[in-house]
This record gives structure tokens, sequence and C-alpha cells, in this order.
């Protein structure tokens, strides 16, 4: 579809305000997931958006949001890290927004089509009964509580799945999530802030953005630059803890000739394993293909597993034993092992102002590990705090204390309103 009948057909395709002559630019840095989440909630906003990205989705060589494995999880996600409570607690709030907006997405016929999101159930199993740990015990507490839709906890889960009762799962619950067909959400959403007004560019920057700041602001005419380039925050951040997990997932044939047609996602969390590095993922990529995962390895910077790694061939074993009938499953032909460097760091995601220069107007996004589908419009929405803050003028801080003002600024209209009652 061109962009003009895209514009024309199609409401979302329009920004709900259309930005003014004077209207602030925004230079946003990465062209994945989480830059064009970010442009689409600038653009609504009435801003002017450049996207510059040193490469685009394609069929070739795929950007690590198209090899995600893109099935929203409630933290602490299969392929989560946190290292502190405040991070955990920031993701659980970011993952929430962007449930409610993929699930808003699925909802209309013609989205869910063009977008590639569906809502499936997804199932999660674990060794033991979920009140013998803790975590997981509170964890479950929690998304029953969140307005996630369809939670359901029981055993049969097994059965209905075909899961094999050897492998040790005794417990399980599932909840139906967003599942996303990462290729052709992509392209969706790069087609989408294009038609809401984004230029996109092509470029590659290699050199600390605090840096060429004041080159990129004049060149671009931007008032706020936005850093969201995942791994490369290494050096565009001057960021020494971003590093690289790298993981793997086998695509397979999902059509039901080989094996019954896997419907729902279904895992066993990281922690309810003996090696958490290596884990049971099985997700429906759309309507023909399986993907089979999954392993972790940390600082592994080569792509180079092949379907006869040591590691992709135990994962392979792991998931038959698992799921049984997947001994029968043929690989996808066109594009058999999808393997990618999910960006991580050592403090946690960060969504924050530039700090070294206080006076900085680059905001960043970037850490979001295997966890940028489901973080992406809660961060977003804190991304776009951020630069309100820049726009104001006001001096760069770290984030927790914005938030904590935040909070003092809610709590206190609450009090003066119910003494106002009384």
């Amino acid at each position: 579809m061109s962009l003009t009948l895209w514009r024309d057909l199609t409401p979302l395709g329009q920004p709900l305000r259309s930005p003014t002559a004077d209207a602030p630019h925004v230079l946003v840095i990465g062209g994945g997931v989480t830059g064009l989440v970010n442009s689409w909630v600038l653009l609504d906003r009435g801003y002017r958006v450049t996207v510059l990205s040193s490469s685009w989705a394609n069929s070739e060589q795929r950007l690590t949001s198209q090899i995600a494995g893109a099935l929203w999880e409630y933290p602490p996600a299969v392929c989560g890290s946190h290292t502190d409570k405040i991070s955990l607690a920031h993701s659980k709030r970011w993952c929430m927004t962007a449930y409610h907006i993929w699930d808003g997405v699925a909802s209309i016929p013609a989205l869910r089509d063009a977008s590639g999101v569906r809502m499936m159930p997804s199932d999660f199993f674990f060794p033991a009964p979920v009140e013998t740990d803790a975590a997981q015990d509170s964890k479950m507490a929690e998304i029953m509580a969140s307005g996630v839709r369809g939670f359901y906890r029981g055993a049969d889960l097994m059965s209905e799945r075909d899961v094999d009762p050897s492998y040790g799962a005794v417990d399980a619950y599932e909840v139906i999530a967003p599942i996303i067909d990462t290729d052709k959400a992509m392209d969706w959403l790069m087609q989408l802030v294009e038609s809401k007004g984004a230029n996109l560019v092509t470029e590659t920057i290699e050199e600390d953005l605090l840096d060429i700041e004041s080159q990129l602001v004049e060149r671009f005419d931007a008032d706020v630059i936005i850093n969201c380039t995942g791994l490369q925050g290494q050096v565009l951040a001057g960021d020494a803890s971003v590093y690289p997990i790298r993981g793997g997932l086998i695509r397979v044939i999902n059509d039901g000739s080989a094996f019954p047609k896997v419907e729902a996602a279904l895992t066993i969390t990281a922690d309810a394993v003996h090696d958490s590095n290596e884990i049971i993922f099985l997700v429906p990529r759309n309507n023909n293909i399986l993907l089979i995962g999954g392993i972790a390895e940390p600082h592994k910077w080569d792509l180079d597993l092949t379907l006869d790694s040591p590691i992709i061939q135990r994962m392979r074993r792991r998931c038959e034993a698992f799921l049984p009938c997947l001994k029968n499953a043929q690989v996808d032909p066109e594009y058999p092992l999808a393997q990618g460097l999910r960006p991580f760091r050592g403090n946690n995601v960060r969504v924050e102002r530039e700090l070294r220069n206080k006076s900085s107007r680059i905001v960043h996004s970037y850490g979001q590990g295997g966890a940028g589908w489901s973080l992406s419009f809660g961060c977003a929405q804190d991304v776009m705090m951020l630069v309100d803050e820049v726009l104001s003028g006001l001096p760069a801080r770290p984030m927790k204390e914005m938030l904590s003002d935040r909070r003092a600024a809610v709590k206190q209209r609450f009090m003066a309103d119910l003494r106002a009652t009384l």
C-alpha cells in the first residue's frame, strides 16, 4: 500500500495532532521497535520527527527487533534481567502500557492483519506448585490483578498442550497475550511513522552523541535527540555497561501437517529450570511458523551459530522432550535459524536524560534486552515526559528523582483534594 493510500484509508495513518511550522523537531536515532514506537508517540503529540538509522527492517540482514521472539511477558520475563526492585517496578509499569496498546491494535481486524499483532494464549509451566516459590506466587498474583486478559490456572494445561508429563512440569497458568510477527510488524511500523509525517534518514553514527550533539542539533534543526540504538549505546552513550546476550531460535513449519499445529506460546520461566541460559520457549510466529528456543549467551558478539551448533542441537532436543510432537517438525527451508544479540546493560534498562552534561538535549532509551516489544509503549511514555522536560529548559537529573517528585506531586494533589472535601 502506498503512503498516500495508507493516509487516506487508515485513520491511524494520520497524527493525532498535526504539527505546526514551529512545532519542536525531534531527532530519533535508531530504527528498531524502540525508535519507531517513540517516533509514533512523538508524531501523535504534534512534534516533527526525523528517524536516523544505519539500517531498516529487511529480509536479508534482519534487525534485532525482527529476530526477537516478541512474546509479551509480565516481568521478570523469560529473557529479562533486573538487578534491583526499582528496575523491575518500571518494567511492570511499562509492559502494561504496551499490553493494552497491542491489545487494541489486535482488536481491529484490518490492523491485526496489517501489523501481525495477535492476542493468543500464552502458557507458563512450573516444576513445582506456584505457591512453593514466593517470587512466582507473587508474580502470579500481580498478573491476576494487572488487567491482563484470560488468566487461567490448571495442571490440565499440560495435557491440553500435549506436554510430556515426564519432563517435570506439574503446574501451569495461561494468559491471553500479544504475540507479534516481527517482520510484518516492523514493516507496518515503518509505514505508519512515515504516513504520520516522519522523515527517515539512512546514516551510521559511530561517535559518542554527546561529542557531536551540537553538530546534530544544527544539522537537523533538532530541539531534542533521542538515542534508541540498543547495543550501540555502548558507543553512542559512552556506556561501558552495555553488552549482548546472544539468542537463537529454530523456525519450523507449523501448518498442522507434520505435527498438530501449536496455537499457544509455551514457556518455562528462566528461574524454574536448572540452567536459566537454556530454556523452553515455543512461540507461534504467524499462521505457518513456530519458533523453537531458546538460549541466552551473555557477552557473545558473533552470529556464527548453525543448526549443527551443539547449543542449538541441545535446544532442539530439550524442546522435543518437552513437546514430543516436535520430533517430526521440519525447519523452514528459507529461514531455518534466527539469531541475534539482545541489548542488555549492567544497570538495567536506561530511560533517562544525558547526565554527563545537565543542559544536554539528549534522551536515552536503550538496554531493553529481550523485552523491546513488551516494554515499547511504556518506555515511550516516559521518554515523552523527558522530552517535555528538555523543551522546558530544565536541567537533567536522574530518572528516579523525577519519578519521586512526580509521586510526591500526585500525593500532594490527592491530599489537597481530600482536605477540600472535608
